[in-house]
């Protein structure tokens, strides 16, 4: 099980090592723009690395929408970013689950996540797997619930597509984490990766703020289940930077017993 962490983006291999980590996670631009990706001078260096990257798509993103200036631009810029995320060699891109509006219906989000992979079959399919993330709020979420999780696999049909586990948003976001990978994966049939993350909010507040994985408010005995039973490479998405983030994959590696 490789472990590792989200990191600056500037130098993501000086940030592995100086965590002591298996993977990184990182951004290829602002994560509250919609600007496209650049091309990284370091591309060669990190597709040669032996360290596992993954991307995160930006926040922005949200294809399930049914307001055309947010989702269409949404395909295009998610489809940028898995272009760019392929071109350093990463095993997968992260992305939001996405909502509509309220009052909105939630199957045309499911349709439109559909019209989403169509979209991007039109250029040839998305060049690395596409990790759909659960996420912690919202009531007209695509990927809070486990319900509208299944609608959203359902909607995506043949598609190859992939799923993040998040803990602290499954938690958050009110699913139980007790017996939750054996949920998921009756739903899924995969979990590609999970972001090993505590919580500072409470069961089912809906809140997106992390915590290390030994404080915030889930027993770190359950974590450490969720993560087991789940048997994907991890990142932690945890405060307290290098310091912090190297005790949380230290920590993990122990309960573990995974190889430093």
């Amino acid at each position: 099980m490789r472990i590792g962490a989200h990191v600056d983006p500037t130098d993501p291999l000086a940030e592995a090592a100086a965590r002591d980590a298996e993977a990184v996670q990182f951004f290829l631009a602002d994560p509250q723009g919609w600007k496209a990706p650049k091309p990284r001078e370091d591309a060669e260096r990190l597709r040669s690395a032996d360290v596992d990257l993954y991307v995160h798509a930006p926040y922005v993103i949200n294809v399930a929408t049914l307001n055309n200036r947010i989702r269409i631009p949404s395909r295009k810029l998610l489809l940028g970013h898995a272009t760019a995320a392929a071109a350093v060699g990463a095993k997968g891109l992260i992305v939001h689950g996405g909502h509509v509006n309220a009052g909105d219906d939630l199957a045309v989000g499911f349709d439109n996540w559909r019209k989403t992979f169509a979209y991007a079959g039109d250029s040839g399919g998305f060049p690395l797997p596409v990790l759909i993330e659960n996420t912690a709020g919202g009531d007209n979420a695509c990927a809070r619930h486990l319900d509208a999780l299944a609608r959203l696999w359902d909607a995506l049909g043949d598609h190859e597509v992939g799923f993040c586990l998040d803990t602290c948003h499954a938690y958050a976001g009110g699913e139980e984490l007790l017996g939750l990978v054996d949920r998921v994966k009756a739903i899924t049939g995969r979990i590609d990766l999970i972001h090993a993350n505590n919580s500072k909010g409470a069961f089912n507040s809906g809140q997106d703020r992390h915590d290390n994985l030994t404080g915030g408010t889930i027993d770190p005995e359950l974590l450490v289940a969720v993560i087991r039973a789940a048997g994907a490479p991890v990142i932690v998405e945890t405060p307290g930077g290098v310091d912090g983030q190297a005790a949380d994959i230290a920590f993990l590696r122990g309960q573990l017993g995974a190889a430093a």
